[in-house]
């Protein structure tokens, strides 16, 4: 959007901001003075026969107000940045301000996250404050996708059980918070064959977790499963290194039933999540690792 502007749009800003302030100076003196009237204090205008409009000065109370508003307009002018480009003698900007509030609260901070810092995971899992930071942070940062309980949603990993698509072990779960995952299924239609073939692998696939399928079916599908198995497993183990879910326990990140698995083999699925370690400095990784650690290892909630 910056493409469509130019320096003179700063130079129009601060010419009608100039402007502006010059006119009020103007309304100021000129409505600080009376006009001719006449012998009977009026202006001499007369409306509806009997209606005269007078002409007295502006109370000085309000004069005095007016004065007030120009004097700070002007000294506003010349400390803070209001005039295009110009920065203010103060140099004070709404970035810096952030700024500097953001690294008295790091400083502020520093000697908690010091000491948290030097703990594992099963060490912060039992301290109270370490579990709350991590709370907050959880909420602020991943309740939008797992939600406020963790448990997340269809396409969104329950992170309070012990299904783990890339592994559960503290030092994985703050490299997946650091870097981000991306976990991409490619289409298998043409691997696994026809609709019918589909139809077979996904009956298969429901038999490996124990769920109602079709036996014949799956009989039937499982050759045909050999396609999936180098990301999966030969007994759908998965596996954490590609990210592939397990497909022999009842977790369904995206949906169960013949139905879903086999739009799932006809047309793939990317998921991502996002990288926080532009959002979130290392100590507070650190802190929300071992929080998101113990809702799947028992520690406090």
């Amino acid at each position: 959007m910056s493409d469509f502007f130019s320096s003179g749009w700063h130079w129009f800003i601060a010419a009608v901001s100039v402007a502006g302030l010059a006119f009020c100076i103007w309304l100021l003196f000129t409505s600080s003075k009376t006009t001719h009237m006449s012998d009977d204090g009026t202006t001499g205008h007369v409306w509806d026969e009997d209606l005269r409009e007078m002409n007295n000065p502006l109370p000085r109370w309000w004069l005095g107000l007016f004065v007030i508003t120009v004097v700070f307009s002007a000294i506003y002018l010349y400390l803070y940045p209001g005039l295009g480009q110009a920065e203010g003698s103060l140099k004070w900007s709404s970035e810096g301000q952030h700024q500097a509030e953001v690294d008295a609260a790091k400083a502020k901070t520093a000697p908690l996250y010091q000491r948290l810092a030097a703990m594992d995971a099963k060490a912060l899992a039992a301290d109270a404050e370490a579990m709350g930071i991590g709370q907050r942070l959880f909420l602020n940062n991943c309740a939008t996708c797992h939600g406020s309980d963790a448990k997340g949603s269809k396409g969104f990993p329950n992170l309070t059980d012990g299904d783990w698509l890339w592994g559960g072990e503290f030092e994985t779960i703050k490299q997946t918070i650091t870097e981000g995952r991306i976990g991409q299924m490619p289409p298998m239609a043409a691997a696994v064959g026809t609709g019918e073939d589909q139809r077979n692998v996904a009956h298969y696939v429901l038999s490996l977790s124990g769920s109602a399928h079709d036996n014949l079916r799956a009989q039937l599908g499982k050759e045909k499963f050999a396609a999936c198995a180098a990301c999966h497993g030969s007994k759908g183990d998965g596996n954490t290194a590609l990210g592939a879910p397990r497909l022999n326990d009842k977790i369904w990140l995206h949906g169960w039933g013949e139905q879903a698995i086999m739009a799932m083999i006809a047309n793939g699925k990317h998921n991502q999540m996002p990288a926080q370690k532009a959002t979130l400095a290392p100590e507070q990784i650190h802190v929300l690792a071992g929080y998101v650690w113990s809702l799947s290892n028992g520690g406090k909630r």
